[in-house]
C-alpha cells in the first residue's frame, strides 16, 4: 500500500538519525524545576535548564500564579482580540514596558511567535532582512516566512554585515540578531550593529530571550548592559519562560510598532491569550528578578568558578560568560557519548548536535541556575574530570 510505503520513507530516516547519532529523545520529569531532579525514575543533578535564576519553582511565583487561577480560572478562552485580553495581561504589559523602558510591550504566547510575528508584519518581498547565521532557529524561520529578501551576515561579524548593506537597494531593512546566543552563550556585537542600523536606515532587532533577568541593570538584559535604548534598539523581543521562569513572549517598542503588531502579526491575532495566571505569576517573577540582584551576582560566581575550574582541566570552553557555558566535543557522537558519561555519574546535560549547532561543533551545553550550590558545582566538576576525550 502506498500509505505503507510513506511511512517506510519516515522509518528509513528515522533509522539514519540514529545511526548518525542525531536522533533525539525525550525524559520526564517528574518534579518541579530545580537543580536536583527525579527524571525517567532517577535522582539526577541537572545543568540544562533555562531557569536562569531559580524562578520557575519559587514559592511567591506559585501562589501568584494560584491566586491568579482563583481569580481568572485556567483558561484565557478567546484570543487577544476577542475576550481573551485580561486585566491581568495588561498589568503585565504595563509592568514590563516599565521594566524595559519602552512606552508599550505586547505579550505573545512564545519567543517563537513573536519573531514570527515581528517579521511578518513588518517586511513584505519588497523589503530586506538581515540575520546573524547563529540565530536561533525562530528567527531564522520568520525570515523565511516573511517573504522578504533574507541573508545573513556571518557570525557577529559587522564587516560581513556592512558589506551586505552596502550591496542592497530599496524597500525597509531590518536587521535581527540574538542578543545572547543560546548554543554558543556569547553576546551579539549591540553598539557595533546599531551603528550600523543607524547608518543604513535599518530597524535593529534584538532577540534577547538569553539576556533578560540575567544581564544589565536589575535583569533588564544586553541592551542595559551595553547602555543602548530604544533609539539605538526600536525593536526588543524577551520570553518570559527562561531566567523570568514562567512561560510566553513580549515585544517592547514604540507605540507605532506594537499597534502595528496587534493590527498585522497573524502569530498573534489567530491564537488565543496564554491564561491570565501564567500573567499574573510573571508579575512577581519580574518582581523578584528586579529587587534581588543577588541572584544574578550568584550567577557571576558560578561562572567564574567554572570556567576557571574547566580551563585548568583542559575543558574545550567557548568564550561565554553568561550562564551557558558550552564545551565542544566536535563529532555528535562524542557530545552523545559525554552526556551519557555525566548521566551515569547521576548530572543531566544535554548534548547539541546538529542541526541545532553547525557540523563539527556538537558540544555539551551546561548552564547554571542562581539555585545551584557550591557542591553542586563541584560535584560537575569532578564528574568532568573524568570524561573520556581521546578523541577530542
Amino acid at each position: 500500500m502506498v500509505i505503507d510505503a510513506n511511512m517506510q520513507v519516515l522509518s528509513n530516516a528515522l533509522e539514519k538519525r540514529r545511526d548518525s547519532s542525531l536522533y533525539r529523545q525525550r525524559k520526564v520529569a517528574e518534579t518541579a524545576q530545580q537543580p536536583e531532579m527525579r527524571i525517567d525514575g532517577r535522582n539526577l543533578l541537572t545543568f540544562c535548564s533555562n531557569d536562569y535564576l531559580g524562578l520557575a519553582n519559587h514559592p511567591d511565583v506559585i501562589r501568584a500564579f494560584q491566586q491568579g487561577a482563583a481569580d481568572y480560572g485556567t483558561g484565557s478562552g478567546a484570543a487577544h482580540l476577542i475576550t481573551g485580553h485580561t486585566r491581568a495581561h495588561h498589568a503585565l504589559e504595563e509592568a514590563l514596558a516599565d521594566f524595559t523602558g519602552r512606552p508599550r510591550v505586547l505579550l505573545f504566547s512564545t519567543g517563537y511567535m513573536a519573531n514570527l510575528g515581528i517579521a511578518s508584519a513588518l517586511l513584505d518581498r519588497n523589503d530586506r532582512l538581515y540575520e546573524d547565521r547563529l540565530n536561533h532557529a525562530s528567527l531564522i524561520d520568520a525570515g523565511q516566512l516573511s517573504r522578504a529578501k533574507m541573508l545573513r551576515y556571518q557570525h557577529a561579524d559587522t564587516e560581513s554585515l556592512q558589506r551586505l548593506l552596502e550591496a542592497g537597494d530599496g524597500g525597509k531593512t531590518l536587521i535581527a540578531t540574538d542578543g545572547v546566543f543560546s548554543m554558543d552563550g556569547d553576546l551579539a556585537p549591540l553598539p557595533q550593529l546599531a551603528e550600523l542600523a543607524q547608518s543604513h536606515n535599518a530597524w535593529l532587532m534584538v532577540d534577547d530571550a538569553h539576556g533578560i533577568g540575567v544581564l544589565g541593570d536589575q535583569g533588564r538584559g544586553a541592551l542595559s548592559h551595553f547602555g543602548l535604548g530604544a533609539q539605538e534598539v526600536p525593536i526588543l523581543m524577551g520570553t518570559l519562560g527562561k531566567a523570568l521562569g514562567t512561560f510566553g513572549a513580549f515585544v517592547a517598542g514604540s507605540e507605532a510598532l506594537i499597534e502595528t503588531l496587534i493590527q498585522q502579526a497573524r502569530s498573534y491575532i489567530y491564537t488565543t491569550a496564554p491564561p491570565p495566571a501564567i500573567a499574573e505569576a510573571t508579575r512577581e517573577s519580574l518582581r523578584i528578578a528586579t529587587q534581588e540582584s543577588w541572584r544574578r551576582e550568584r550567577l557571576k560566581t558560578l561562572i567564574e568558578q567554572f570556567r576557571v575550574s574547566a580551563k585548568s582541566m583542559g575543558l574545550p570552553l567557548m568564550d561565554s560568560h553568561t550562564p551557558i557555558q558550552p564545551i565542544v566535543a566536535g563529532s555528535a557522537s562524542q557530545a552523545l557519548a559525554w552526556s551519557q558519561q555525566l548521566e551515569e555519574a547521576g548530572i543531566l546535560v544535554s548534548a547539541i548536535r546538529p542541526p541545532t549547532v553547525p557540523e563539527g561543533s556538537a558540544r555539551l551545553r551546561i548552564t547554571f541556575s542562581a539555585n545551584h550550590t557550591e557542591r553542586h558545582l563541584q560535584r560537575l566538576l569532578d564528574a568532568l574530570s573524568y570524561l573520556n576525550r581521546d578523541q577530542v
